[in-house]
């Protein structure tokens, strides 16, 4: 099976099978935007993902959509396609959660101008995740910067994993609810398990240090742990990491532990927390 192949299945896993359609030529696929009425046509490289794919057009826009909404989303489409691509990564989901994002917050705000709304979804595209050494308790944000993994399939089971700093187990708590509350994908997976590690250096010799670890195996069974060892192994601290997984139907046995700890360990190394997140050993006198 193709990784293009292996990408469209994990797709239609977590939306549904008329998200994404084959036609009668080969390498092009019909897109339907999720929750918005604007049907796009995607073409793929032989060589993907080598290469990067192409929208070449809208195919179609429902009835409600207003005047030059198909025109609009299409650029948005491929101006996010060109951001997340990268040449050997399948990236055809990530653009479309992409895509599905920034047209809901566009959505949010009626009385902006076209150079308004265009201003804004070049500004999110720019946006940096936070450094997790200067993360605060009070620099809460109920809207983190996830690093997100490459889907993995394994007997039409889908894994992906996501990361984020995290500065206090509230936070750590605060974020998966709202993610959970935002993103109807993830409400829908069998199981979103979570760890998190969290350390808060004294700041004077009459403060405490202090250490926060916990995990969540969501009904995957002893996953939560496994999660929060790769997080001890990798000695990281002030991330919060996170497996969603869409139950194929196949058990996998011990096998989901591998593909758990894989999805994770790729979103948790392509944000950089491995360079970012360690304490500082203490210096000895």
């Amino acid at each position: 099976m193709s990784q293009l192949d292996s990408e469209v299945l994990a797709i239609k896993a977590i939306y549904s099978d008329d998200v994404l359609q084959s036609t009668d030529q080969e390498y092009v696929y019909i897109l339907s935007v999720p929750s918005h009425p604007v049907v796009l046509r995607v073409r793929f490289p032989p060589d993907y993902p080598d290469s990067r794919p192409v929208i070449d057009g809208v195919e179609s826009t429902g009835d409600a959509a207003p005047k030059g909404y198909g025109s609009h989303v299409l650029e948005v489409a491929r101006e996010t396609m060109n951001h997340v691509w990268k040449a050997g990564d399948v990236c055809l989901y990530d653009m479309i959660q992409e895509l599905e994002s920034l047209l809901e917050s566009q959505s949010s705000s009626h009385d902006r101008t076209d150079d308004g709304i265009q201003d804004q979804y070049l500004g999110v595209l720019d946006v940096e995740p936070p450094s997790p050494s200067n993360l605060t308790a009070s620099t809460f944000d109920p809207s983190p910067n996830w690093v997100v993994s490459t889907p993995k399939i394994e007997k039409k089971s889908v894994f992906i994993a996501r990361a984020c700093t995290v500065a206090s187990p509230a936070e750590a708590s605060a974020y998966v609810s709202q993610l959970l509350a935002t993103d109807k994908k993830l409400a829908k997976a069998t199981h979103n398990i979570t760890a998190y590690r969290i350390h808060f250096s004294p700041k004077s010799p009459l403060d405490k240090e202090l250490v926060y670890q916990d995990c969540d195996d969501d009904g995957e069974t002893a996953a939560g742990g496994r999660l929060l060892h790769l997080l001890q192994v990798m000695d990281l601290w002030n991330v919060l990491v996170m497996v969603s997984r869409w139950y194929g139907g196949v058990k996998l046995g011990p096998d989901r532990f591998r593909i758990i700890s894989a999805v994770a360990r790729e979103a948790l190394v392509e944000g950089g927390f491995e360079k970012a997140s360690k304490v500082p050993k203490s210096k000895k006198n």
